[in-house]
């Protein structure tokens, strides 16, 4: 909805093509903020609206100037939502992105399949900060820069069945004296991460920001870190470096460090980040403060801020991409 917003109000909109009606777009949102949708065993009524919306997609005639490869759509939930197989029972998932039509379009979505995701670009989650002007993005970026960071590294989180690596950063995190923790888990916990002043607070105390896997690869927090200048941690590349090629720099020592989750200096985190040097933090610190633009959506009302934000990065490559097949 954010995208959409920004792309509402982009001094390069058209206006001559339709919108899709008011009700399909009002069931759509009914439908994805509804968690029935979710449990529904009716696989076609669970489809409805996807195909319900390709078809008048399809209907439209800028579709068959290029069978929709110079078309898009924004996605706000993560890619195993929307790749069920049509007989499958999945919990949750759609089939959106496995309809022919769709196949043709450019899918900008918050996490991408790494293996089948050819059509597929990872755009960043929303952070806190939705800025309207230049001087309001490097306001926060000098703020960043001269914040005190007391901790070596933090986890904000709750444990995950599905990834036991969140367990051990728990207990590594609460056994240092030297991490902060915000366990999510917890009642207090629970509390404290809904709320954004809180969620910053520990990582702007924090130099480094552990960012593990839970449910899917891909987590909000990663964006979060960034915003407030603490650098991320990674556990498998698939959080972060074959998800957002749009985004991020090729070198990813620049401003991450990577840990393999499998390695056994997963289990030695803090003596890993120990190792770095100072002007080596700094200098990593410096690349992320400097990307935080591009990977923050400024205000919906920010038109022609010059930013050069989330929005402007993925339509400046969609249309590098549509040119290719014009020529």
């Amino acid at each position: 909805m954010i995208f959409h917003a920004r792309v509402e109000n982009h001094p390069c909109r058209t206006r001559g093509s339709p919108r899709v009606p008011s009700p399909l777009l009002r069931s759509i949102r009914r439908r994805a903020a509804s968690p029935n949708k979710f449990r529904e065993r009716n696989l076609t009524a669970r489809d409805e609206l996807d195909v319900s919306l390709v078809d008048f997609i399809q209907a439209q005639p800028w579709w068959n100037r290029r069978n929709g490869k110079d078309h898009f759509m924004a996605l706000g939930r993560v890619v195993q939502d929307f790749i069920r197989k049509p007989n499958d029972r999945d919990y949750g998932a759609g089939r959106l992105l496995n309809l022919p039509a769709v196949k043709n379009m450019s899918v900008l979505i918050i996490e991408r399949h790494p293996w089948q995701g050819k059509n597929q670009y990872g755009i960043p989650y929303p952070s806190y900060f939705h800025p309207s002007t230049r001087q309001e993005m490097a306001w926060w970026q000098n703020k960043m820069r001269k914040v005190r960071r007391p901790y070596l590294f933090s986890f904000i989180g709750a444990p995950r069945r599905k990834a036991a690596i969140r367990n051990e950063f728990i207990r590594q995190c609460g056994e240092s004296t030297r991490c902060k923790l915000l366990n999510c888990g917890t009642p207090d916990g629970r509390s404290k991460c809904g709320e954004p002043s809180e969620v910053l607070k520990v990582m702007t105390e924090s130099r480094f920001c552990l960012q593990a896997p839970g449910d899917s690869f891909t987590r909000r927090s990663t964006f979060d870190s960034v915003l407030a200048g603490c650098i991320p941690v990674f556990f498998s590349p698939h959080s972060a470096y074959t998800q957002y090629g749009w985004y991020l720099p090729g070198e990813r020592s620049s401003y991450s460090v990577f840990i393999d989750q499998k390695s056994k200096a997963s289990e030695r985190i803090e003596e890993e980040l120990m190792k770095i040097s100072s002007k080596k933090v700094k200098m990593m610190r410096e690349k992320l403060l400097g990307l935080v633009p591009s990977l923050t959506y400024a205000h919906p009302n920010a038109t022609n801020s010059g930013i050069g934000d989330a929005v402007d990065v993925a339509l400046v490559s969609l249309a590098k991409q549509v040119n290719k097949i014009i020529n």
